[in-house]
């Protein structure tokens, strides 16, 4: 069973993906945000981690920069709806930093199951 990390400000995206997740029979570790997210890495090491891109106090991209230091070779998926800056791509910038793959919230379960399914076998 590949266990995901999933980081995300929004209480109710983190269980929609929690739920999304162990219905496919991932083990799932939730975090809030980027900080209380890095000593999880760090102790768990998931096979992936999925990580919002706006959020405060360390935002997804920071985020995934600190993880690829820990671990260059870290499956990431970084997921974005924009928020108020929507006409920034967000998702682009993310995957220049080192996210293997990127989801535009909203997202269905097919979707986000596919692009994780896709990644840890990556």
């Amino acid at each position: 069973m590949s266990t995901v990390l999933v980081i995300d400000d929004d209480p109710g995206m983190r269980e929609m993906m929690r739920s999304m997740l162990e219905s496919a029979k991932y083990q799932v570790i939730l975090a809030t945000s980027g900080v209380s997210a890095l000593p999880l890495f760090r102790e768990q090491r998931p096979q992936l981690v999925i990580t919002d891109i706006l959020m405060p106090d360390k935002d997804g991209i920071e985020t995934v920069r600190e993880i690829r230091k820990i671990d260059p070779d870290a499956k990431i998926i970084a997921v974005s709806g924009g928020g108020r800056a929507k006409y920034t791509n967000f998702l682009h910038i993310a995957q220049e930093f080192g996210a293997s793959e990127v989801l535009e919230k909203p997202f269905r379960r097919e979707e986000l199951l596919a692009a994780v399914g896709r990644t840890i076998k990556a």
